[in-house]
């Protein structure tokens, strides 16, 4: 759940979140490709480092 305001609708939370800024679009994209689907790390390893980072910033995991 964003912590700022966003436009209702039907899409995923998060693509009305990034609606916000559209000419970040495809930077998001881009660097989500490449940590989930270029990367070398064991998934083990990139989901931890992803629990780690949400509980820094105080976000649910």
């Amino acid at each position: 759940m964003a912590r700022i305001e966003i436009p209702e609708g039907d899409l995923p939370e998060i693509a009305r979140v990034w609606a916000l800024v559209p000419e970040l679009g495809g930077a998001v994209g881009a660097l989500s490709q490449a940590v989930y689907e270029r990367s070398m790390l064991p998934a083990r390893v990139k989901e931890a480092v992803r629990m780690r980072i949400a509980l820094i910033n105080d976000c649910p995991v």
